[in-house]
């Protein structure tokens, strides 16, 4: 053999070792897709992902395609979508014209459309292709889609979950866990802006409520609401007793936090540590399909958020969260 074809041969058995790797390394990635450019938290976890170097949890996860369209007539988020679709497009993100279309090229999808009215819609698609789902608050528009999105997921057999970022800041985590032993009580509190085509407390005041849940777990009895202009202040009261409370402001200094109230200390949750630790769990809910917030807790958020506006329509009497969904569930048969 010539030197000439020798050279020829080696050349050619590198470039197929570097063919296989390739396909190896695409077959090894975790392909992920985003619907809805309309939320920041659409531009921040794809930075996250696909960072030129990623933290070391990230490695081998990427966002590689999405589906720009969120709200239809939210003018805050139908704004956010040309500027944020050229920003993912900057960081290798595919667009895609439908969502069939998506969830053909990834192995699961983030649904962040800030607005939650068309989440349902957009979901069946997903479903419908079996890929796993993480759903950005507010996981929908109102309870009834809420608990439908929860019924058609499991009736397909795909896993979903939904959580605001607040639930994994590592101050709430650690109460949880018990840095103040059993909590015996919880005062939320953060922004709670108001959107007129979504209830109350789901458009922002979701944040706040997620930490309270996050303490005091998902048994929740009743709801009492007292609403002014400026604030909302909605009290709930648990099975075993325990009380809770969420206020959500719209005037002064805005804040994210709790106080805790523990049977072997007191612990005041002041910091707020960013989406990190939130796509953490969201990069092991698609590796393990295994949801770490429970759908009975998730429901139990918003049911609790539409009690509270019902406190508020019945001027500020207390109203049953049981019945709130038992309502809800009912409709959603319907």
């Amino acid at each position: 053999m010539s030197h000439r074809t020798l050279l020829a041969v080696l050349l050619a058995l590198g470039l197929g070792f570097v063919a296989a790797n390739a396909r190896v390394a695409a077959e090894d990635t975790l392909r992920l897709g985003i619907i809805g450019l309309d939320t920041s938290h659409a531009t921040a976890f794809t930075a996250l992902l696909n960072a030129e170097t990623p933290p070391e949890e990230f490695r081998g996860c990427r966002i590689v395609a999405a589906y720009p369209q969120g709200s239809p007539d939210i003018k805050s988020s139908v704004e956010r979508v040309p500027q944020y679709t050229e920003k993912v497009k900057s960081q290798g993100v595919e667009i895609v014209d439908t969502i069939e279309e998506l969830v053909s090229r990834v192995d699961g999808v983030l649904l962040e459309s800030n607005d939650g009215r068309p989440h349902l819609e957009q979901l069946r698609p997903v479903l419908k292709a079996g890929k796993p789902v993480f759903i950005d608050k507010p996981i929908a528009g109102s309870l009834v889609d809420a608990v439908r999105i929860f019924a058609e997921a499991e009736a397909a057999g795909v896993p979903v979950w939904s959580s605001s970022s607040l639930r994994y800041s590592a101050q709430t985590q650690a109460a949880r866990q018990g840095s103040v032993g059993d909590v015996i009580g919880c005062d939320a509190f953060s922004p709670c802006s108001l959107e007129s085509t979504h209830p109350d407390l789901y458009w922002y005041g979701i944040h706040g409520v997620e930490t309270l849940f996050t303490m005091m777990g998902p048994n929740c009895e009743q709801v009492v609401r007292i609403s002014t202009p400026d604030t909302d202040y909605a009290v709930g009261t648990w099975a075993d007793g325990r009380i809770g409370s969420f206020r959500g402001t719209r005037a002064g200094k805005h804040a994210y936090g709790a106080t805790v109230f523990g049977s072997t200390g007191v612990a005041r949750i002041d910091k707020y540590d960013g989406y990190q630790p939130l796509v953490v769990e969201i990069i092991k809910f698609f590796k393990t399909k295994r949801p770490p917030v429970s759908a009975e807790e998730t429901l139990a958020i918003y049911a609790f958020m539409e009690a509270a506006d019902e406190s508020k329509r019945q001027g500020g009497v207390p109203v049953s969260v049981a019945d709130v969904l038992a309502k809800a569930r009912a409709a959603a048969r319907e």
